[in-house]
């Protein structure tokens, strides 16, 4: 038998026995437990009962004997106790909302968005169309019935959004299981299991490309373009002459310019997939960068925002493509210009082309052998698209930031 004062002395490690499967366990002096051993079917089992530090010798004689007497009842202590923690998760999940847990999800894997709009996007969708029917209900009590309320009315109309929002759903709703605040399948999972109650994508709605000018109109676009003043629009005309994703324009730095080697290094968390990509300068794009106002404050952004500390917003290149008339076309669709063009009027090999647009070249194995990005090959390609876009003349007027077109 073990007495109050022999708990407190031993530092021995080791297991010392108090009587009615009842044990001291010493690991070091500072760190002593309880343990219950017991046999259940024929197996040996030890239960925790808890640090010295928290429970003296008596109460832990006590914690032992209302295991016994759970085992007299034919009750196992340890999935008894397994039981209680999992009541005890549910009770709390029915206070944990969809929102809340959304929003938990969000913060924990904020970081893993390469760009606020991806960021934005998460949340906007789930409060357009997952709030309104998941938002205030637990999470434990979501079931397919509810997910199919949120995303069924807009699956026809809204295809691809109406997917996306179910992807989030699904993944903090797996959040959810995994912390312990529901149990069983995840309602809103597709394979196995939507999958066989929506139609497929592909049936539903076709995949809409983003419309592209015909190559054909650059060069008229283009010298419109570079009459109009402001900010917006040396974006979009840099945007066109480089090829690149409205983003990584968006987020430009002047200290990501390399002046001497005429090239734009595009960091990879800017990029698409996520790998730096080297952008090949043309002469005039060069130029444009060089008539840049820079101002002070602004983070170092190329394409300084209407405030101070910011940068262009999303948007901004689309309103001017609305303002010229060209409303019917895309920023990104410019892109796809560059690659018709190139494909049709041009001898550019194709691999060119798509290193000057970032997309990976081959196959897995292939990309393992060439691990260059020609990039000597696609200074050419610069200077003969910039040349194709400029073939009309234009009347150039000095950048004026928005700030300055207030202040005028």
């Amino acid at each position: 038998m073990l007495t109050a004062k022999k708990v407190e002395r031993v530092k021995e490690p080791g297991r010392y026995f108090d009587g009615h499967g009842l044990y001291l366990q010493v690991r070091n002096a500072d760190n002593k437990s309880w343990l219950l051993r017991y046999e259940r079917d024929g197996r040996e089992r030890w239960l925790g009962l808890g640090a010295v530090h928290a429970f003296s010798l008596k109460e832990a004689r006590e914690r032992a004997r209302a295991a016994r007497q759970l085992l007299a009842d034919n009750i196992d202590p340890i999935e008894h106790k397994r039981a209680e923690r999992a009541k005890l998760a549910a009770e709390k999940a029915r206070t944990l909302t969809f929102r809340e847990a959304a929003q938990a999800y969000f913060d924990q894997h904020e970081s893993k968005w390469r760009n606020a709009k991806h960021r934005e996007q998460f949340i906007w969708s789930l409060k357009t169309y997952a709030y309104p029917v998941l938002g205030s209900m637990s999470v434990a009590d979501i079931d397919t019935a509810a997910v199919l309320r949120a995303i069924e009315p807009h699956w026809l109309t809204r295809t691809e959004t109406a997917n996306r929002t179910r992807g989030r759903i699904e993944r903090v709703l797996g959040w959810c299981t995994v912390r312990g605040y529901r149990q069983g399948p995840n309602p809103a999972q597709w394979r196995g299991h939507l999958k066989e109650v929506l139609p497929e994508r592909g049936k539903v709605a076709k995949v809409e490309h983003h419309p592209a000018l015909p190559y054909a109109q650059v060069a008229e676009f283009m010298a419109k373009l570079r009459g109009r003043r402001g900010m917006p629009a040396r974006a979009l005309e840099f945007t066109i002459l480089t090829a690149a994703r409205t983003g990584e324009v968006l987020g430009a730095r002047w200290d990501e310019i390399e002046w001497d080697a005429k090239m734009w290094r595009v960091p990879a968390n800017r990029m698409k997939g996520g790998r730096e990509h080297r952008v090949a300068l043309s002469q005039r794009a060069l130029d444009l960068l060089r008539e840049l106002p820079r101002e002070g404050g602004n983070d170092g952004f190329i394409f300084v925002g209407p405030r101070a500390g910011t940068g262009l917003s999303n948007m901004s290149m689309a309103a001017v493509l609305r303002r010229m008339g060209y409303g019917h076309v895309t920023t990104h669709g410019f892109r796809s210009t560059l690659r018709d063009w190139c494909a049709e009027q041009t001898n550019f090999p194709r691999e060119v082309a798509e290193l000057a647009l970032a997309h990976a070249v081959g196959d897995k194995t292939e990309r393992s052998y060439q691990r260059g990005d020609l990039l000597k090959k696609r200074f050419a390609l610069a200077e003969a698209w910039t040349r194709y876009c400029t073939s009309l003349p234009a009347t150039g007027e000095r950048v004026v930031t928005l700030r300055e077109r207030a202040r005028a």
